[in-house]
């Protein structure tokens, strides 16, 4: 059943997507040392008392990779904080800053001691004034004045418990646990809708819950082959490089001779804007030739990752191949004649291919 739903979840989903390194590569020992720093002041959302250097939830990696790309990008520190305070909430770090929502949060338990310790005083006079009201009737008017004096406090105690709601619901993150608790529960029905050709196609929101209850299947079922090729086509259809990364390279680790695996994990590293990605897919794609020199998939990535590398002649190869395949009334030879136009005019007298052909 399982290989019946990725096969439906290939024809309908689109290959649109970027990937990210998951292999940390670090330019000197001071960046490494700030990589480390960063990961053991952020904590995982999922284990809550660890950070994500010390966790092997899925979320605490997709993390580690996110500051692993922005530190690339030239990010700094306090940047990729921000990004991910942004993300996940003031959560993640260990020393929240000063905020209206921290202030509150320190200032209620006070606040609710001293209210508290008001009415213990408030009724222990109150009992007093009945006590001698009872012996003494002229003091009647002083009750009705403790009754006044209890009600004028209401109103700051009603107000003091709706920011105490607002507070816990604004920082407490119970919004995102519904929402994965409704994406889990949702699951068995959106896998479904996918299997029955007949049913509506899944909308980007829908989708989106789709991977997340996915990725918790997964949690629980780390050995899952297709689960985790799922998971990588959902991550390219949502253009989420870092799922659509791990879960194929986690595919690929499970399974290394297994063809859709590899080919996912390929894809992926070809489309990724990181040299060392492309090179890598370019080395997968060409194993894969060696198995079956005619599949299509294999040699129109192999062109297109050869074509980003500068490496025409091997791009001019693939598309060759291709149109030896290709019935002659395959629509498809016209745009693959265009891009061998388009790689050959690279190789004019005057111009230099790329030195990485491998």
């Amino acid at each position: 059943m399982m290989r019946a739903m990725f096969f439906l979840l290939g024809m309908l989903f689109s290959l649109n997507a970027a990937a990210a390194i998951d292999t940390f590569t670090f330019k000197d020992e001071a960046q490494e040392q700030q990589f480390r720093q960063l990961t053991e002041a952020l904590r995982c959302p999922k284990c809550q008392n660890n950070s994500i250097a010390d966790s092997n939830a899925m979320i605490a990696s997709d993390m580690k990779l996110k500051v692993y790309e922005l530190m690339q990008q030239g990010k700094s520190k306090q940047q990729i904080v921000d990004y991910m305070v942004e993300r996940y909430g003031h959560f993640v770090t260990y020393e929240p800053p000063l905020t209206p929502a921290t202030v509150i949060l320190w200032v209620l338990p006070g606040l609710f001691i001293v209210g508290g310790a008001a009415v213990i005083v408030l009724r222990s006079r109150r009992r007093q004034k009945i006590l001698l009201t009872e012996e003494n009737p002229a003091l009647n008017g002083g009750i009705t004045s403790g009754k006044i004096s209890l009600w004028v406090f209401l109103p700051g105690g009603v107000l003091l418990l709706a920011v105490s709601a607002g507070s816990y619901l604004k920082t407490s993150g119970l919004a995102q646990v519904q929402a994965w608790r409704q994406a889990t529960a949702e699951t068995p029905a959106l896998l479904k809708r996918v299997l029955d050709p007949q049913a509506a196609p899944l909308t980007m929101e829908e989708m989106a819950r789709l991977g997340l209850g996915l990725r918790t299947r997964l949690q629980q079922q780390p050995d899952n082959l297709e689960g985790w090729m799922m998971l990588g086509r959902i991550g390219m259809v949502l253009n989420n490089a870092t799922t659509a990364t791990q879960a194929f390279a986690h595919a690929y680790k499970l399974a290394p001779t297994n063809g859709e695996a590899k080919l996912g994990y390929a894809e992926v590293l070809t489309r990724s804007a990181d040299a060392q990605d492309n090179q890598l897919g370019g080395l997968l794609l060409r194993e894969m030739l060696k198995d079956d020199h005619t599949n299509i998939r294999v040699l129109s990535l192999l062109a297109f990752n050869a074509f980003e590398r500068q490496n025409y002649r091997e791009a001019i190869g693939a598309w060759d191949m291709m149109l030896k395949i290709l019935p002659a009334n395959d629509q498809r030879r016209a745009v693959i004649e265009r891009s061998i136009d388009q790689a050959r005019a690279q190789l004019e007298p005057g111009t230099t291919e790329s030195a990485d052909k491998q």
